[in-house]
């Protein structure tokens, strides 16, 4: 059975920084794109970052330049440093390994960016 476990969440004050990091447990195959989802409250669930085979990473539009998501097929860990927050990056974050047939999800991690 697959599990992907997040740490790395907690409270920080905007301008600061906080890396999220995933771990799978259990057998993957065929591994073609790693990423991290978001959900703020009374928001749709929103594709933050995301790496796929080759290396080509994907951002939304409102993180660019302040995250850096870097994953391990191998190791089969996924990680999102996260710089410059600010309070709408406030939400629950998820980490996603998928393959051609599947996506597995971690349960989430909450970032809290608040003075």
């Amino acid at each position: 059975q697959v599990q992907l476990v997040e740490s790395g969440g907690g409270l920080v004050q905007p301008g600061g920084s906080l890396r999220l990091s995933c771990a799978a447990s259990g057998s993957i195959f065929g591994i073609d794109k790693m990423g991290w989802y978001r959900q703020a409250p009374g928001k749709q669930r929103e594709l933050v970052a995301q790496i796929l085979s080759g290396g080509i990473t994907n951002y939304a539009e409102s993180v660019k330049g302040r995250f850096t998501i870097s994953g391990d097929k191998a190791k089969k860990t996924v990680s999102l440093q996260m710089n410059s927050l600010k309070p709408e990056d406030t939400a629950v974050y998820y980490c996603t390994i998928g393959t051609w047939s599947n996506m597995y999800w971690g349960r989430g991690t909450q970032v809290t960016v608040s003075s």
